[in-house]
């Protein structure tokens, strides 16, 4: 496929798919007879799983690393393992960080959703000047 279509169909932009190539992220395409980039459908794969280790805020330099021990061959399989458990490790991290800090953020929307709730039902009742109440209006949904 050429590279308007590896750019469409891995959501990839042709700049980006160059820019990969050129620091080996992605292996260089083979060329047609016009001397246009021509990938096989498996690069699809790899860029997925590229695109998994930038969205878990992988590093490219560790990206890289990863690539270069990859295109190697398969005995890197053992160095390859090692960078994907330290990596794993740092994202569970992070999840852990996050859940922490979500939980903060909904204690944080409660205070203000029961301080509502008090000013809603203060103000549904109306009081004459010595304090007696006069009339409950209906309470708002």
């Amino acid at each position: 496929m050429q590279i308007g279509e590896l750019a469409k169909r891995s959501g990839l932009s042709a700049h980006t798919i160059r820019y990969y190539e050129r620091i080996g992220l992605l292996p260089y395409a083979d060329r047609d007879a016009g001397g246009r980039r021509d990938y096989d459908e498996a690069i699809l794969v790899w860029i997925a799983f590229l695109d998994r280790l930038k969205t878990t805020g992988m590093p490219i330099r560790e990206m890289l690393q990863y690539a270069k021990l990859r295109a190697a061959g398969d005995h890197t399989g053992p160095a390859r393992r090692r960078i994907l458990e330290a990596h794993r490790d740092r994202v569970r991290a992070h999840v852990r960080d996050l859940q922490a800090s979500l939980l903060v953020l909904d204690t944080k929307i409660d205070t203000y959703v029961e301080a509502e709730k008090r000013t809603h039902s203060h103000d549904d009742t109306e009081h004459s000047f010595d304090g007696q109440q006069t009339r409950a209006r209906p309470t708002r949904p």
